[in-house]
């Protein structure tokens, strides 16, 4: 595949998938949402491309392309990809036509407008997550706004215009900061491009100053803490989460949170080492709130899908816990974590959908006895249940472990006292997991499921997974196995990439 500009192509195909559907599909949704999904496909077919032409032990940016946009400014469209985004372009890849396909019987109102935002999103994300050049990568993290926030507003649930409105905003003023301290560092360097502003920063009389350092690595990480989100900048998530249709909160949740955390990797520790091992601690106490906070109002949910919510806050706690310990396990755990948060919890999003479609109803006081009516879906609720709880062989677990034993020894001061709390968390996280698979799993079967005529909301049936439902999980159920028995392939792409952050962290602290 030499000489072929397959990130470009691959940014290309979502949008044309999206004049696609515009010019192709007219009033048929149902052609609406096939195109929709041929373009994700032959999307996810690049990322296979480039996952296997990617050389581990090649350059650290790979397949880059660069062209002058405006010279004058320094600005230029330059992307490439290293070990890092490479997982997290794969996991778009997957999860943008799992979304599209699981949207069938929960999105069924202006399905021409809803494939297209779904295809922007995903240009949007795959932008952010190739760009080189700090004013493009800009350009794609204010571009994701503008999807998420229709895709909630308009296909939400009762209340989703509060909803789209608090995401919103929240997201603008963090982008606000971003932007005037991306200017900043901008200008005073003469270029925006990310490998430049590294070479520049590191040169002998390059460095901007501690106060300074530290005020723009507050300005590009408040933007990234709030689409994590990070406690205390999370309020806007669970409404958004809630009111979303599932396909939605499967892509915010599984691949949007994750531009999130890698800004703050790519670009908090990446241009500021030294500010990011002086604010180690602070993240990590937030990170930690984040893990045992999302836990313990996770418990207390009688909401399947609300419970997922705040689960996914704790969880994220753990990833941003090891990219701020700042030692190669943590970080390279942080970094398979957000696939395997991705995995897992986009996995119970939708399997909390299918059980919503089939009761319409998200109360987990309604179900009951379920393993004897859906067997098939039980056995894959238990397997994502253990993957979420982080046991052993499976995915969750291999994230956990390097994140923990990599933060006792971060050379942060008190990090290893964060992780201590952060074990905690898995136990909490085992809990709630355990007790909602008990209600809605465990226990007498509640009789509206076997004759299939009553219900907290009318009539409905029972039934196990279709071979479609089943199709969406499939992928999901191998990567969780496989990245939990076997994650050799994953660590090697990402290693060297996960070195050359923590190479600069660690000097910084000397």
């Amino acid at each position: 595949m030499n000489g072929v500009p397959l990130i470009s192509l691959m940014l290309a195909i979502p949008a044309l998938g999206v004049l696609g559907v515009i010019a192709g599909a007219g009033r048929d949704g149902a052609a609406a949402r096939t195109i929709a999904l041929l373009s994700s496909a032959v999307t996810f077919v690049i990322s296979l491309l480039l996952w296997v032409g990617y050389e581990p032990a090649g350059a650290r940016f790979q397949f880059e392309e660069q062209v002058d946009w405006l010279p004058d400014f320094g600005i230029s469209y330059h992307v490439g990809i290293d070990g890092i985004s490479l997982l997290l372009i794969l996991l778009t890849t997957i999860f943008v036509p799992v979304a599209l396909a699981a949207s069938g019987s929960s999105v069924d109102t202006r399905l021409r407008e809803f494939a297209s935002l779904v295809l922007v999103l995903q240009f949007a994300i795959l932008g952010a997550l190739v760009a080189l050049d700090l004013f493009v990568f800009y350009i794609f993290f204010e571009l994701m706004l503008v999807p998420t926030f229709l895709l909630v507003g308009v296909w939400g649930g009762e209340r989703r215009v509060a909803a789209a409105m608090r995401f919103f905003l929240f997201t603008m003023v963090g982008s606000v900061a971003m932007l005037v301290g991306m200017i900043a560092l901008g200008t005073s360097k003469g270029t925006f491009d990310y490998v430049g502003l590294i070479d520049a920063l590191g040169k002998p009389g390059g460095s901007i100053g501690a106060a300074t350092a530290m005020w723009l690595f507050v300005a590009f990480t408040l933007a990234f803490a709030i689409k994590v989100p990070l406690v205390p900048l999370h309020s806007w998530l669970p409404e958004a989460y809630v009111q979303a249709p599932v396909s939605v909160t499967v892509l915010m949740s599984s691949v949007m949170a994750k531009v999130g955390t890698y800004g703050f990797l790519r670009f908090s520790i990446g241009l500021f080492p030294g500010a990011a091992q002086e604010a180690a601690s602070a993240v990590a106490l937030l990170a930690t709130l984040g893990i045992v906070y999302g836990a313990l109002v996770a418990a207390k949910q009688r909401d399947l899908k609300r419970l997922v919510a705040y689960s996914s806050i704790s969880h994220l706690g753990f990833v941003m816990l090891g990219l701020v310990a700042g030692t190669t396990e943590a970080v390279q755990g942080g970094v398979i974590q957000m696939v395997n948060h991705g995995v897992s919890t986009g996995a119970l999003f939708l399997m909390a959908g299918m059980l919503n479609e089939r009761a319409r109803t998200w109360a987990i006081a309604h179900f009951g006895g379920l393993a004897r009516v859906m067997p098939v879906f039980a056995a894959l609720l238990v397997l994502v249940t253990f993957s979420s709880a982080g046991l052993p062989f499976t995915n969750g677990f291999t994230g956990e472990f390097l994140i923990l034993t990599g933060a006792f020894r971060a050379p942060a001061t008190h990090v290893w006292a964060f992780a201590v709390v952060g074990a905690v968390g898995v136990i909490l996280g085992a809990v709630y997991l355990l007790r909602m698979f008990q209600q809605v799993m465990q226990g007498p079967v509640n009789p509206a499921f076997v004759a299939g005529n009553g219900g907290a909301n009318g009539p409905f049936s029972i039934g196990d997974l279709t071979g479609r439902e089943m199709l969406i999980l499939a992928p999901l159920a191998v990567l969780i196995i496989w990245i939990g028995v076997y994650p050799k392939p994953f660590l090697d792409r990402s290693a060297p990439a996960v070195r050359a952050v923590t190479a600069s962290f660690a000097g910084a602290s000397r």
